[in-house]
């Protein structure tokens, strides 16, 4: 039995060497690093202790094995991700602004990460999972397979799984006439079985159209299923509500930031694992922040030194880089 599954994207980044690069000029590139949003989550859960699983795809190649090696490495189930001949595994490049910010080029919307279907969800490996995560991105890529999550995520929660969802929405997918009004109907299917909710500040805005943030809180909170909301804020850390009305504030660690890239997925994956040892939410969102932070200070987007012992030695102020 694994506690908590996730179906998505797996995928490898190859990122440039400096900054300032663009993708449209020739400059060294670094990786294959393993990586995709739903990869790096459970991974990090894998790493905090917890047993846990994907259902995704990659191509039969060495990027393919880079991803399974590594997520084998870390103690996922992989035994659910598909492995095809006929496929070339799905990748990023990625260039970063002395300010921070990435620039992507996706190559994975028809790749093996968007082609997996609905498992049996009776399985023992699946059927007593506690959580089962989603991520927007994974949704929306390819609308067949947002649909394929959507229907293991409904089969999940009926057999008495909770659903987190992680937004992480591709805007490009969301203004896209021909794609806009079916990605938000699948967005949504997930949203009205959700349990936790980890947006940020402008997913949040963007999918309940609302732009005060306490309005758009008590907005979701309409949706009886919703148990606990995740605000993520960025420099400014996370904002915890209940439906009991509790609300917990957590800031950031300090670290010196070497690659943003996966931190908050890192950050709700250790969330989840807190939540499922019972910890007070106040403990949990700590433990949030300081295995985010702990990925910040790695190059790569799944290369932070994520353990129990780290975790705790970094909320304890007593982490050695």
């Amino acid at each position: 039995m694994a506690e908590i599954w996730t179906m998505g994207e797996t995928l490898v980044e190859i990122m440039r060497t400096e900054v300032d690069k663009p993708l449209n000029e020739t400059a060294l590139f670094s990786g294959p690093y393993p990586s995709g949003s739903s990869a790096i989550m459970i991974s990090t859960v894998a790493r905090m202790g917890h047993s846990c699983g994907i259902i995704s795809g990659v191509g039969k190649d060495g990027f393919g094995e880079c991803m399974v090696n590594r997520l084998k490495k870390d103690g996922v189930d992989v035994s659910k991700v598909l492995i095809d001949p006929n496929g070339s595994t799905a990748c990023a490049f990625v260039a970063y602004d002395h300010d921070g910010d990435r620039r992507y080029l996706f190559h994975w919307d028809e790749t093996p990460a968007t082609k997996a279907v609905m498992p049996d969800v009776t399985e023992p490996s699946l059927k007593e999972a506690k959580y089962f995560h989603v991520m927007g991105c994974a949704l929306t890529a390819k609308l067949s397979y947002g649909w394929e999550i959507v229907k293991t995520a409904k089969a999940m929660k009926a057999q008495g799984t909770k659903i987190s969802f992680d937004p992480n929405v591709r805007v490009e997918h969301l203004t896209n006439p021909e794609k806009s009004k079916e990605s938000y109907e699948i967005i949504h299917a997930i949203l009205e079985i959700t349990s936790l909710f980890a947006p940020g500040l402008d997913e949040l805005k963007l999918l309940t159209g609302i732009d005060d943030v306490e309005e758009a809180v008590k907005k979701c909170f309409e949706n009886p299923n919703l148990e606990i909301l995740m605000l993520k804020q960025g420099s400014k850390g996370s904002k915890i509500y209940t439906r009991d009305g509790q609300v917990i504030e957590q800031g950031l660690f300090k670290v010196e930031a070497v690659d943003p890239t996966g931190a908050g997925d890192t950050s709700v994956g250790a969330f989840l694992c807190a939540l499922l040892e019972g910890k007070e939410l106040a403990e949990c969102a700590e433990i949030a922040a300081a295995a985010g932070a702990l990925n910040v200070a790695a190059f790569g987007p799944m290369e932070g030194k994520i353990s129990p012992e780290n975790v705790q030695a970094m909320r304890e102020g007593k982490f050695q880089f």
